[in-house]
């Protein structure tokens, strides 16, 4: 009988638009943001509707210390370090 061929199962990328994946990276909320973009929302209501299903998710402390610590990155980003 001969062996199987092994094949890598397809994971999920660890970015999406140089933001990480990871739970607080803000690549899983801009994911969500795209989609609902590409269903016909407005920037500003599909974050909304992301940021209210990540409350409901996370809780709103966790998703404040997240967007917190993603406005650090962005402002250390910015000066260049």
């Amino acid at each position: 009988m001969p062996a199987k061929k092994k094949t890598k199962s397809k994971a999920k990328p660890k970015t999406y638009k140089g933001k990480s994946t990871k739970t607080g990276g803000g690549g899983k909320f801009m994911m969500m943001t795209d989609a609902l973009m590409r269903k016909g929302m407005t920037k500003a209501k599909a974050r909304a509707m992301a940021a209210k299903a990540g409350m409901a998710k996370y809780g709103k402390v966790k998703m404040r210390k997240m967007a917190a610590a993603g406005k650090r990155r962005a402002a250390k980003k910015r000066r260049g370090k």
